[in-house]
């Protein structure tokens, strides 16, 4: 039976804030009868958002409030020096206190990995978090880190995104040896610059891990690597670029059957198969990155997630509390690269 637990909701995060975090936390209460919400940030606004709500629901739902908000444009330096009683630090530190199982924050990703950082530390032998989340495949999905956190990363750095990877993906599918790719610019040995070159090595050397060698970038897709290793630079672009060309094709095939009767017709006609590949294309059922490598669980939505897509950051966050993920990457972490 699942214990009981709690998360720790930045409710202001987000271009929208409590507008968008506050609904979204009451449905994920619903969907999770042995769950308490703490939501921190402005009492006053938190509370408009607040409506009608069972007792049952309303029994397990705290505000917290606070007085500041760290902004969207924030440098993380900044949050670091002056972000101490903002709703995402205090959220945070309900989780280093363990008076929380989790945060979860769409707020300023920059801030939240110093933030994250700062107050709960990393794990033994992870040197940075790393950022993943999941990406579409032919096959399903493959997992992708590091997506933003880490700019600039040594080959020692990809090992441990490797290894963090490779454990959240057999907790998570249940996968016994996950294969790893690294990402690069070609599959032979003498493409990619020293750093990728390094890590290439020490991940094949790594005794524990089911590396496959280099992937590019459509390989990705093709669902070659069930976890994708590059720095957040690379990562980044990645996904955003992947996520920029799923809409793309959104709109362009919803344009097409827009034009003319019989292209209508035949739009009604291939409803059902549009709304299925609609559904398999919306990046926003992925929404929820994890910050691997801290001592805690830790849960970034998009900045410009809905209630919908918020509620998928809550129950990504809800799955890793009963995975007890820190725990199982301590473990794999101290004996490989110990």
């Amino acid at each position: 039976m699942s214990r009981y637990y709690t998360i720790a909701v930045d409710a202001m995060g987000g271009d929208f804030g409590p507008r968008v975090t506050v609904p979204s936390s009451i449905q994920a209460l619903s969907r999770h009868p042995r769950l308490t919400i703490q939501l921190f940030g402005h009492q006053d606004e938190i509370h408009s958002h607040i409506r009608k709500i069972k007792p049952e629901v309303a029994n397990r739902l705290d505000v917290i409030h606070t007085e500041e908000v760290i902004g969207m444009d924030v440098k993380p330096s900044m949050a670091l020096r002056h972000g101490k009683g903002s709703s995402m630090h205090l959220a945070l530190k309900q989780v280093s206190e363990e008076q929380a199982d989790a945060c979860v924050s769409a707020g300023n990703t920059g801030a939240l990995m110093v933030l994250g950082r700062f107050v709960l530390k990393t794990l033994p032998g992870i040197d940075r978090p790393a950022i993943i989340s999941a990406v579409p495949t032919l096959s399903g999905h493959s997992y992708m880190l590091d997506l933003g956190a880490n700019v600039d990363c040594a080959a020692e750095h990809l090992l441990q995104f490797a290894i963090m990877g490779s454990v959240m993906t057999q907790a998570v599918d249940q996968i016994e040896a996950p294969t790893v790719g690294l990402l690069n610019v070609g599959q032979e040995e003498i493409k990619g610059n020293e750093q990728v070159k390094l890590a290439s090595r020490l991940i094949s050397e790594h005794g524990e891990l089911n590396y496959i060698g280099y992937i590019e970038g459509d390989d990705i897709f093709r669902g070659r690597a069930d976890v994708v290793v590059c720095d957040g630079f690379v990562g980044n672009i990645a996904l955003k670029g992947s996520e920029g060309l799923a809409n793309l094709i959104r709109h362009k095939v919803r344009a097409s059957f827009r034009k003319g009767i019989y292209r209508r017709f035949l739009g009604l006609l291939a409803g059902p198969v549009l709304a299925e590949l609609n559904r398999q294309m919306d990046p926003s059922r992925r929404n929820g990155a994890s910050l691997l490598g801290l001592q805690g669980i830790v849960v970034k939505s998009h900045g410009g997630a809905n209630k919908k897509c918020f509620g998928y950051a809550l129950d990504q966050a809800v799955a890793e509390i009963e995975m007890d993920l820190p725990s199982r990457i301590r473990c794999h972490v101290e004996n490989q690269l110990t």
